[in-house]
């Protein structure tokens, strides 16, 4: 419950939500800022390059480590801000597309935190070479392309019920979807992404970037409902 002093008025959850999902997706833009132009290896790289990097780079992956648990914060904030704007609506008619939504964002924070326990797991382990880098970057591409499927998860949830309950507009709509297909096939994908081979980092990658604009262009539509409720 929120306590009202004089003279002073709540800030609508909704309202909260939004500037969440704004920061959720400046967090995870700013930890790949870090990351990449430092070298991560992307998925099915070489154990030599891998070890290099977690070896030669502990700083940059550490900083983008860091981030990382304010995000999964600020990701379940703004799934349930979208709950708490459509669940009457969606109660009425008998769905809950909106909780869809928010299970998968839960479940892509539980994966993440294993991806990001990995890196920093390889990053411990670097003076071992590609002994450890054998058994933990195949788990790492695992974990990392396997949420896709939660990341669609949510997108799907979150569209869906955003659409049907008025809150988004069509195209915003339209574009989870299509970010949500893509993620999901990347998934499938996911033992050739393992191998190097195959259209799965590719796929996530598009459905990634969609995400993100999906996201911002979220946190804006919350902002306007807080700002008029």
């Amino acid at each position: 419950m929120t306590r009202k002093v004089a003279g002073s008025r709540a800030i609508p959850f909704s309202r909260i939500s939004g500037f969440a999902a704004l920061g959720f997706a400046a967090l995870i833009m700013t930890s790949n800022l870090i990351a990449v132009p430092a070298g991560l290896p992307s998925t099915g790289a070489d154990l030599g390059e891998v070890t290099a990097f977690f070896g030669d780079r502990r700083r940059e992956a550490a900083i983008a480590s860091a981030l990382t648990p304010a995000a999964w914060v600020l990701a379940t904030v703004f799934g349930a801000g979208v709950c708490s704007v459509l669940w009457r609506s969606e109660r009425d008619r008998g769905e809950a597309w909106s909780l869809v939504g928010l299970a998968g964002l839960l479940l892509q924070n539980t994966t993440f935190a294993a991806v990001v326990a990995t890196r920093l797991a390889l990053a411990s382990t670097s003076t071992q070479g590609p002994v450890a880098a054998s058994v933990l970057w195949p788990l790492h591409d695992g974990l990392f392309v396997l949420n896709g499927t939660f990341l669609a998860l949510a997108l799907l949830g979150l569209s869906i019920g955003g659409r049907r309950g008025g809150l988004l507009r069509g195209w915003h709509g339209a574009w989870g979807l299509v970010a949500a297909g893509l993620l999901f096939s990347s998934a499938i994908l996911a033992p050739l992404a393992v191998d190097g081979a195959g259209p799965a980092p590719l796929l996530g990658l598009a459905g990634w970037l969609m995400w993100v604009v999906w996201l911002v262009a979220y946190g804006i539509t919350l902002l306007r409902v807080g700002h008029t409720a």
